[in-house]
């Protein structure tokens, strides 16, 4: 069995129990990365130190084939890996681009998005929309103001399943305009003979599109909303 140079194994930042390669140790990994070096062995340090191995060889007793065998399949699965990871990250990146354009595209228009409140403008309203997996009975929804004041309820009466719209005109139950600011939207109804609650989902204008840099994906800005998710979008339109 022959020694392999300390010094070339140190050069690559790896280190083992024992600094002998063993020809009869072929299918299992040769060596770990320590300290500050590399946490796995990347490609180009797999063959280098397969080759200083073969080259270190007793030739008395040679590597047998099987053993040879089984470190290039170790290599090949490594290259693999590598080139697959290579592929997705491309892959993500062309779907990222594609959803900033298919975004970019919505600035100026409206989209549904899951939310509990919005701002009203002077003189308009806000429409909204509920989805329902299954009929409901006695649908309302009640706006509040800032205050948790109760400012208009809307009646719904029976819905079916599916996606159903409402829309406040931006009047209260008095007849009068109500002024600018926000406003909360809570909807309930009598489901299988049991009050539910159920989601909102209000509209809002695309004012502009940005990435999440923390997160990933892109965020729109809505001005009516605030920051949703492009993932969010319930409907556009």
């Amino acid at each position: 069995m022959t020694e392999v140079n300390s010094d070339y194994l140190r050069s690559l930042g790896l280190t083992g129990s024992n600094t002998k390669a063993s020809n009869t140790s072929a299918t299992g990994s040769f060596y770990t990365a320590t300290g500050s070096g590399k946490s796995d062995l990347g490609q180009e340090e797999f063959l280098n130190l397969m080759i200083t191995q073969m080259t270190n060889q007793d030739p008395m007793e040679p590597m047998e084939n099987t053993d040879f065998i089984a470190q290039m399949a170790q290599f090949s699965s490594l290259t693999g890996i590598n080139e697959l990871t290579k592929s997705f990250e491309t892959l993500s990146q062309s779907l990222l681009q594609g959803q900033a354009l298919q975004a970019a595209a919505l600035v100026g228009g409206n989209v549904l998005v899951p939310a509990d409140s919005a701002e009203l403008e002077e003189g308009e309203g806000v429409d909204g929309a509920i989805s329902l997996e299954s009929s409901a009975q006695d649908v309302t929804v009640n706006i509040y103001d800032d205050g948790g004041q109760l400012v208009r309820t809307l009646d719904l009466g029976t819905l079916s399943a599916g996606l159903q719209d409402f829309s406040w005109d931006g009047y209260g139950e008095d007849g009068e305009a109500a002024p600018a600011g926000t406003y909360s939207f809570e909807v309930t109804g009598q489901a299988d003979g049991e009050t539910e609650a159920f989601i909102p989902l209000l509209e809002g204008e695309v004012q502009s599109v940005f990435t999440d840099s923390v997160n990933g994906g892109l965020i729109l800005k809505l001005k009516e909303i605030g920051d949703v998710r492009f993932s969010d979008v319930f409907r556009i339109g």
